[in-house]
């Protein structure tokens, strides 16, 4: 996809975001939960007597949200541009960018695998619109698998379409449904070690994925990998927090710590854009 600007606006009016670092206090009497952009599925679905198209998402990562003090805003694929996306996301403190299908290998100019599913060409461009979008204003953003291989190929990456022809095992994605568990070892001078912080540098997560990352896209830097040398996470530099994982955080109720890290950002964030957004006080007055 070709980010550019031409589709937006130009009367669009300017949105301050926070600044990288910024740490204020919320402003009295607002709400302190912060909202949580989910990206959903858009499948064939069978529900009672219906067989429809339908918005869904696995519960599991709306509690990882709501464990942790957040709300949880569903974002089902629709028509998009950078404009849309841009006014969507001005109203969440934090975004999630959740598994599902492979990424259409024609955004990053190569042909489909045979073992590469069919392309959900909607729901690719509705997530990178809102990546590009979440990066550009430095919304708190967590990539989980698919969502990380999509935050590497919407910053000029490319992927592994098939990761058993390049380890030769099926580790990964032992089954239909069933999770793979591998250890991964975490880099030391990253994000993901300062949230991790008390666990050995190796630790064993949940893993569902046949592909990985290939080529590293520039502004992504490497922050886990598996013994195989399967990239397992990521994280973006000169961002707040913008991190992708390849494993299933939300598959661990026992551990929330990813989760917990993205609403402490996602608060930070909603208290640095309130505090710009509060109109000074009249002359004479105090607060």
């Amino acid at each position: 996809m070709a980010l550019n600007d031409s589709d937006l606006d130009d009367s669009m009016p300017e949105v301050t975001t926070p600044a990288p670092g910024a740490t204020t206090t919320p402003v009295p009497g607002t709400p302190t939960a912060p909202l949580i952009g989910v990206t959903t599925y858009l499948e064939q679905t069978q529900t009672g007597v219906w067989d429809v198209p339908a918005s869904f998402l696995p519960k599991v990562y709306l509690d990882g949200v709501t464990d942790c003090g957040g709300i949880a805003i569903l974002l089902p694929p629709q028509p998009v541009t950078a404009h849309i996306a841009r006014s969507v996301l001005a109203a969440l403190d934090g975004l999630i960018i959740t598994g599902g299908a492979d990424v259409d290998p024609a955004r990053y100019g190569q042909s489909p695998h045979e073992r590469t599913s069919a392309p959900r060409t909607d729901r690719d461009e509705w997530e990178q619109q809102l990546i590009a979008a979440a990066l550009e204003a430095h919304l708190p953003l967590l990539g989980i698998c698919r969502g990380m291989q999509l935050l590497n190929v919407t910053l000029g990456g490319t992927l592994i379409q098939h990761l058993p022809d390049t380890v030769g095992t099926e580790a990964y994605q032992p089954g239909a449904g069933q999770f793979g568990r591998v250890p991964v070892t975490i880099k030391p001078d990253s994000t993901l070690a300062s949230i991790l912080h008390g666990s050995e540098p190796d630790i064993t997560v949940p893993v569902y994925h046949h592909q990985a990352v290939d080529t590293l896209a520039h502004d992504l830097r490497v922050t886990a990998v598996s013994a195989d040398g399967v990239i397992e996470a990521v994280e973006c530099t000169g961002v707040n927090f913008a991190i992708g994982v390849q494993w299933h955080p939300e598959e661990d109720q026992s551990d929330r710590r990813i989760f917990r890290e993205l609403i402490r950002a996602a608060r930070a964030y909603r208290a640095a854009r309130e505090h710009l957004c509060t109109p000074p006080h009249p002359t004479g007055t105090s607060a």
